[in-house]
């Protein structure tokens, strides 16, 4: 391993951290309420410590493969102690188990809080708050390597890291440029979602925020009833809609913009997004028609805008849908596992991989009555390699693996079942907002700080879609090579 190139990326990640901060600072001057003082300390102690990692001299500025995983994985915890400064050095949380947890929860585009009173905080730190989450939905490594002048092709291997992203190569040859293409799309999108937003009346505090944390599906609010506290309808609408669109492959719209619209909407993971996304609408209207809200035109527009929320991985709310009916809220648990499409800024298994399990198993039924016959699985009508679908069920299985073990872990506190399963998948699938306790008119304040260091480990190992955080433990993965 290239030991010396590892700590000097990561070097320039936290000086791009640092330089992340600056809007949260002038927000911080503008308002005048004190919190000044913590995001210039956070900016010099980033910006010190990156520039010092970054002045590293190394032979070789090769990055090879497990140099990747390991600069994802320790980037982002280092990231996240950092971006943890801001609310300590405030006094917003003062504990730092909670405001590493706040922070991971915030770069992971999570949105779980221990925040009880999230409008008695200050603007610059709840701007901060929500900027995370602009920041880690697409990447901040990838972040990185947009705004780097001069990118090498070995850098591809952070990128296959940093998880989850389109494949570079499906854009243009040269890496520096396919990251640019991603976040030009991704920055209009948060653009043209702020225009119609001003334009239904958000203030613009409040619509820089919301828009934060919709485009990076993270979900953190300036107000403490989400999205709920404003009754606009309109508001509901183009954040559902947003919701939405953000957890769709950003290769589609790439392709679109090219002129292949037809591939675009005939894409099978797209298909299968959306026609989850109309039945879980349809069947929670049903349900909840006449026992919780009078007419369908409102259970609807609560369905709709929950559902979105909760694939997509957003966490905003506009009711509390832990009082809904089981049914209801079991449509809701299951989405919490499965998640938005690859390629997006959402959490979760994802679309394809459920896509293509259900092909796996499909394949293995039909194996049963005809065992000499030779089957491919197919997507998109192309032949899906052998290794991916391993890599598929090695995901599936890691990830369950993960979930129960960490269930086990946290029901030591002595939560009850819905509570304690729930808080774990919605901090594994970066959602937010769980049931129980951890339900949208609750907060994950209750739990231990031993809960919320393994919690705040389950978001960052959910973004980084479990790898890269688990080869850490390998001693062979630290060992030279030139792999």
């Amino acid at each position: 391993m290239n030991f010396r190139m590892i700590f000097k990326s990561i070097g320039t990640v936290i000086c791009v951290e640092a330089a992340c901060m600056i809007p949260s600072l002038i927000v911080a001057l503008i308002y005048n309420e004190g919190d000044a003082p913590a995001f210039i300390v956070s900016i010099l102690a980033a910006g010190i410590t990156g520039f010092v990692l970054m002045c590293i001299k190394s032979k070789t500025s090769l990055i090879y493969t497990r140099d990747g995983f390991a600069i994802a994985a320790l980037g982002w915890l280092l990231i996240t102690a950092f971006g943890a400064l801001p609310f300590i050095l405030s006094g917003a949380i003062p504990s730092s188990v909670d405001a590493f947890f706040e922070s991971a929860s915030g770069f992971s585009t999570t949105g779980a809080s221990i925040l009880k009173d999230v409008e008695a905080a200050p603007k610059g730190i709840l701007f901060w708050r929500s900027f995370t989450h602009w920041i880690g939905g697409m990447g901040v490594l990838i972040l990185m390597i947009a705004l780097i002048p001069s990118v090498k092709p070995s850098t591809l291997h952070i990128l296959k890291a940093e998880s989850p992203g389109p494949s570079p190569g499906k854009f243009v040859p040269k890496i520096g440029q396919s990251t640019k293409i991603l976040y030009l799309i991704y920055a209009a999108l948060t653009a043209i979602q702020v225009i119609i937003l001003a334009i239904g009346g958000m203030p613009l505090y409040d619509n820089l925020v919301h828009t934060f944390g919709t485009a990076g599906t993270g979900g953190f609010s300036s107000r403490n009833a989400s999205v709920g506290a404003y009754g606009s309808l309109y508001m509901e609408i183009v954040i559902a809609v947003f919701m939405f669109l953000f957890g769709v492959n950003f290769s589609l719209y790439y392709m679109a913009l090219k002129g292949d619209i037809k591939s675009s909407l005939w894409d099978e993971e797209l298909r299968f997004y959306f026609t989850t996304v109309v039945a879980a609408i349809v069947l929670i209207t049903l349900n909840i028609k006449g026992t919780i809200f009078p007419s369908i035109g409102e259970s609807l527009r609560h369905s709709s805008f929950t559902v979105s929320s909760i694939i997509t991985t957003t966490g905003y709310t506009n009711t509390d849908f832990n009082l809904w009916p089981w049914f209801s809220k079991c449509i809701i648990y299951l989405l919490m596992f499965m998640g938005a499409s690859a390629g997006s800024t959402g959490g979760g298994i994802k679309c394809i991989r459920i896509l293509l399990l259900f092909k796996i198993a499909k394949r293995e039924i039909k194996k049963i009555t005809h065992p000499r016959m030779v089957q491919t699985v197919k997507l998109n009508g192309r032949v899906v390699d052998e290794a991916i679908l391993s890599g598929i069920l090695t995901f599936f299985f890691l990830f369950i693996a993960i979930f129960a073990l960490s269930v086990l872990i946290v029901s030591f506190e002595g939560q009850d079942f819905v509570t304690t399963t729930s808080a774990v998948i919605s901090c594994l699938s970066n959602i937010g907002p769980g049931l129980g306790t951890v339900g949208p008119a609750g907060n994950y304040s209750g739990f231990t700080d031993f809960s919320k260091i393994i919690l705040s480990l389950d978001m960052i190992t959910g973004r980084l879609e479990i790898f890269p955080i688990l080869l850490l433990f390998l001693p062979s993965f630290w060992k030279r090579s030139t792999i």
